[in-house]
């Protein structure tokens, strides 16, 4: 292990205007390497207050604007049934003649209020209630149609687009068959063509593992698929890699299998323990899976030799920039079985360094914190910062993250889904943006909906 000097990072200030927040953390150091292969030269502070919304759905900036696209319970336009619940993970891909796809994740568990329409040939295991949907939309962003896109499948949370245009949706649980009315095992990544789902139907990539799933990346120089797992109880979840045999092979080839490998970080059992900015792990091992289906025993939990193999709690939100993955951890509790607390990772991975460095750490002891809790989807912004989903407590935001740091309010949830004595808000998820960069798309898990958010972006 190797430790690089900790940067300085001061939290400078945070600034509130009635019930719109206005948010500025600035600080310096290991930050900038968040951005690295991101194509704008230049960061910004932000858009300015956010405005509450008279229709009590969506705060944005001055000068921005939302359409709804799609809500829970109403009708498909393929008349398969109605729009299903928990709109999670989402991705925008390039449509014929200016239009957008947007292929859609439903996170639905067996109690889902409305699971997935069940559509001859799209359906994995009639009794699951997840699955995604896929819209087309316009060059104004008016719903063109919207159909299921794969159907019976569980706990669909995020994924990852391939670079053949292609949406893997990852499913978050690990329940078998016979568990909750369950006729199938559960586990399991699937690929999903939004533009002719019965050319992907529903398959699912038993080589890529079976675990709780949570989001991938691709290597588009290699093909390599890196995941994320979001193991709710001790031992939490492992970061893995897939060396598929056809790699970057185009639709379905994923199907054809591969090796799927564990990250082992050399003397370092659980990833939270580390908590100074800029910390670099050379030497990163990757260790074979020795039971990628876990017949009989969940993946991490298996015996991967003497070194063991390192765990993380919440690794979820995963993309690739430049040269490098990065993953993030959202939270870590010691309370819930963590080495240490932290409100958020951000860790960056180089395969060709086999270098592993914590890029951000957010909170409670240190002082570069969100102004709320818990990084979870994050994607790459038109100005070549990052927009972040927030999934914690209190009222729920989309947070931009400039390339010079500084942290701003980009839209507040309006739905309170609880009672004015315990409001609750429902969480941001599967922020992404239109192939042209003019629109941002993201859902509400609860009630499940669907935003462009269209205005001046830089």
């Amino acid at each position: 292990m190797s430790v690089a000097p900790r940067p300085t990072a001061t939290r400078r200030n945070v600034l509130a205007a009635g019930g719109a927040a206005a948010v500025s953390i600035a600080f310096t150091g290991a930050f900038t390497e968040l951005f690295a292969g991101t194509s704008a030269a230049r960061g910004h502070e932000g858009y300015g207050p956010l405005v509450p919304d008279p229709h009590g759905l969506l705060d944005l900036p001055e000068g921005f604007h939302y359409r709804v696209l799609s809500r829970e319970g109403d009708r498909l336009r393929s008349g398969e049934g109605q729009v299903p619940s928990h709109c999670d993970g989402m991705a925008a891909f390039a449509g014929r003649g200016g239009h957008v796809r947007l292929v859609r994740n439903h996170e639905n568990r067996v109690d889902a209020a409305i699971p997935v329409p069940v559509v001859e040939g799209l359906t994995y295991d009639p009794m699951g209630k997840g699955g995604c949907t896929a819209l087309e939309l316009d060059g104004h962003n008016r719903v063109l149609s919207e159909r299921v896109a794969i159907a019976g499948t569980a706990v669909n949370c995020a994924g990852g687009r391939t670079p053949w245009n292609t949406w893997l949706t990852c499913e978050e649980t690990e329940d078998k068959a016979g568990t909750n009315g369950y006729t199938k095992d559960h586990g399991y990544i699937f690929e999903v063509d939004g533009a002719d789902p019965r050319r992907t139907g529903a398959v699912p990539l038993t080589a890529m593992g079976r675990f709780q799933h949570e989001a991938i990346a691709v290597d588009p120089r290699d093909g390599t698929v890196y995941e994320t797992e979001d193991a709710f109880e001790k031992p939490f979840g492992l970061f893995y890699r897939f060396l598929p045999k056809k790699p970057l092979g185009g639709t379905g080839s994923l199907r054809a299998g591969g090796r799927l490998e564990a990250m082992r970080v050399p003397g370092v059992p659980d990833l939270s323990a580390v908590q100074e900015t800029g910390t670099v792990f050379e030497g990163v091992e990757w260790v074979p899976v020795p039971d990628p289906q876990a017949v009989e025993t969940p993946i991490r939990f298996q015996d991967f030799g003497r070194k063991g193999i390192t765990h993380g709690q919440k690794l979820e939100g995963c993309y690739w920039g430049g040269s490098c993955v990065y993953f993030v951890s959202s939270f870590a509790h010691s309370a819930e079985g963590s080495a240490a607390d932290h409100y958020g990772q951000v860790w960056r991975y180089d395969p060709h360094r086999r270098r592993l460095t914590l890029v951000i750490a957010f909170g409670p002891d240190t002082d570069l914190q969100l102004p709320g809790e818990s990084p979870d989807n994050i994607t790459l912004a038109p100005d070549g910062g990052l927009m972040v989903c927030e999934d914690g407590g209190g009222a729920q935001h989309v947070f931009g993250l400039t390339r010079r740091g500084e942290v701003y309010a980009m839209a507040r949830g309006r739905q309170n889904i609880g009672t004015p004595e315990e409001p609750e808000w429902g969480e941001f998820a599967g922020v992404t943006f239109a192939p042209d960069c003019g629109t941002m798309y993201v859902n509400v898990y609860t009630p499940g909906t669907t935003f462009a958010v269209t205005g001046p972006w830089r």
